[in-house]
């Protein structure tokens, strides 16, 4: 099994995930793009009524959103209210316990696996850090999926490895190794390695944490000249509330389990929803609380202040 580059104990699920998205060989590249439905239709992706959760823990309650054809949609919110999760419901690596997840009208939680699999090649997905294949070159990281996915020649992987790599500015650096290239470039690489296949759809899960503020305002511009250029359905989730506002065609504020505000960024800068306010503001007090619930202070330490009244000898 290859290894992968910015790796973390709380990293193997999104890595199983990625191995995942990766199964299955069909003849050609041709065969793996199934019919779609007509681009008449505005909704790519379609959550009506969906709720899930972890155990107990619900993450989502009866939310409904769309995500529509051709533009990009941001996905933010308090940390631990979903979004991430909707982006797995979206691939399929977790099924709604209630409601429907719907790409391109069909119904993601009622896909067998080789209906799944089918979906997913249409569908490329950037992860936190990249996560590329530590034993790869830059190169085969973007062959990868291509070399997995299609029986291509090699010559014209080539080609398309190059192409995807000149369009992110890195086809220099191909036979560089990822313990060679700095983080920023890492984030680069994942991305032509996520458009080898011209997926339709493309999710980002926070790309752009930990970049600097040169190497965030690169991957934002790449992000949107390859979703006009490639006429994709671009979904990400990021805190990162200038460029993405900047960025995204489309806000989506989740509150407890549910939608708080969906529009343009500016109709959601200028939301009179509590919840929404403070976080496009990013104020420390609202209704997203500092405090994980506990027990009280009373509860942990006894009554405030007895024993400590009548001070003493000065």
């Amino acid at each position: 099994m290859h290894k992968m580059c910015h790796g973390a104990s709380g990293f193997a699920p999104m890595m199983q995930g990625f191995a995942i998205f990766l199964r299955g060989r069909p003849s050609r590249l041709s065969a793996t793009l199934p019919t779609t439905m007509s681009s008449s239709d505005d909704a790519l992706v379609q959550l009506r009524n969906v709720t899930f959760g972890y155990g107990e823990r619900v993450v989502l309650r009866d939310l409904s959103l769309t995500v529509p054809r051709g533009k990009v949609t941001a996905i933010m919110g308090a940390s631990g209210g979903g979004k991430t999760t909707i982006l797995r419901l979206i691939g399929g690596q977790q099924r709604a316990q209630q409601g429907q997840v719907l790409v391109n009208g069909q119904d993601v939680g009622a896909m067998g696996m080789e209906q799944l699999y089918a979906a997913r090649r249409r569908m490329g997905m950037l992860f936190q850090f990249g996560a590329l294949f530590t034993d790869m070159s830059v190169f085969d990281n973007v062959a990868f999926p291509l070399r997995e996915h299609t029986d291509l020649p090699e010559e014209l992987i080539r080609d398309i490895v190059l192409m995807k790599l000149g369009a992110v500015g890195l086809r220099g650096a191909r036979d560089l190794m990822p313990s060679q290239i700095s983080g920023g470039m890492a984030r680069r690489v994942a991305l032509a390695r996520a458009v080898a296949l011209d997926p339709e759809l493309i999710m980002y899960d926070e790309p752009f944490a930990g970049l600097d503020p040169i190497s965030l305002g690169t991957a934002a511009q790449l992000i949107r000249r390859l979703n006009d250029a490639m006429g994709l359905t671009t979904v990400i989730v990021s805190h990162d509330l200038e460029e993405t506002f900047r960025l995204a065609d489309q806000v989506i504020i989740l509150g407890p389990g549910t939608v708080a505000a969906q529009g343009t960024p500016d109709e959601v800068r200028a939301s009179q929803d509590p919840l929404v306010h403070q976080f496009v503001h990013a104020l420390p007090t609202g209704p997203v609380p500092f405090h994980y619930p506990g027990p009280s202070v009373a509860q942990d330490f006894g009554p405030v202040g007895m024993g400590s009244q009548g001070g003493g000898d000065a």
